[in-house]
């Protein structure tokens, strides 16, 4: 069974568990590993937001710095000479709250997330008209986050990493991912509500992908029901991840974003049916009618 939770935002509540939400991503980025950059332009990004809307997203996901393998992201020490520069926290601003505050106009209703790890970009996203912060670290990055996002009583999303992206390939293996994450999304999650985030406005991510290795991703999935147990409602993005590509592959190579999706589907049938309440994809509507699909298996 999967649990039904009552996700407080500030500005409205959602149900959770009756049904799986569908987060559609919006990367106003140069260099997204999943669609190359074609929604840098905010008018672009605007207008996909639009769509993936239409194709029934009920939260859009919104974008300004890549977490992709290899990226530098700001605070990492010794990454990759072909890292990108870190995304200076003006132009990650510069990229994400045109494109906030746009949507917030065109279409009042919509809920909007914003996916950045700097509490500074953080409150001027709520402030724009974001309802949602999705932190990819966790709330542990930037020392201020947990107390501006008690401050600003948004929904919160965390996300589960280790180490930074540039440092991913040479992560040792861990000997049980599963219990690896329950542990530490556990401690983070106590350590967001004593920093005074109420439990009521966190959702939690395992984090597929972000600092575990190929083999470590298919037992998460296989086990997600087990992620139930630390009693918040849970968020999983496996759209198009590198894992999914390998399988994919052919002659050693991996199968590449564009032809990942009949794989990540799978993968998102299987975590709604092991409890997922929301899954964020890049393909929103293959996405919503699976997860229609999966809703009638658990609710049968």
């Amino acid at each position: 069974m999967r649990a039904v939770f009552q996700w407080n935002l500030g500005t409205r509540v959602l149900e959770l568990g009756k049904r799986t939400l569908v987060m559609g991503v919006v990367n106003v980025t140069p260099d997204s590993f999943s669609d190359g950059g074609k929604f840098a332009d905010p008018e672009r990004a605007i207008e996909h937001a639009m769509k993936l809307m239409a194709e029934g997203a009920e939260i859009i996901d919104v974008g300004g710095e890549s977490t992709r393998p290899g990226a530098h992201v700001a605070g990492a020490s010794g990454a990759s000479s072909a890292a990108p520069p870190a995304v200076d926290p003006q132009e990650e601003l510069r990229r994400v709250i045109p494109v906030i505050e746009r949507l917030k106009k065109e279409k009042p209703g919509a809920l909007i997330s914003i996916d950045t790890y700097r509490s500074q970009v953080a409150r001027a996203a709520v402030e724009a008209g974001a309802e949602i912060v999705n932190d990819v670290s966790g709330l542990r990055w930037d020392r201020p986050m947990a107390k501006t996002l008690a401050e600003l009583k948004c929904g919160v999303v965390m996300m589960h990493m280790r180490g930074r992206p540039e440092e991913w390939r040479n992560l040792p293996p861990v000997g049980d991912a599963v219990l690896l994450v329950k542990r530490e999304l556990k401690s983070w999650a106590e350590d967001a509500v004593l920093a005074g985030i109420k439990r009521n406005r966190l959702m939690l991510d395992p984090g597929f992908g972000f600092g575990k290795k190929f083999e470590e991703n298919y037992p998460m999935i296989a086990r997600f029901e087990q992620f139930q147990s630390l009693g918040f409602p849970l968020m999983v993005g496996t759209s198009r991840k590198s894992f999914i590509g390998r399988t994919l592959g052919d002659n050693g190579n991996d199968a590449p974003p564009e032809r990942r999706l009949f794989g990540t589907l799978a993968t998102q049938t299987a975590l709604i049916l092991k409890g997922a309440h929301v899954i964020r994809t890049h393909d929103v509507r293959e996405a919503v009618e699976a997860a229609r699909v999966s809703d009638a298996i658990v609710s049968a």
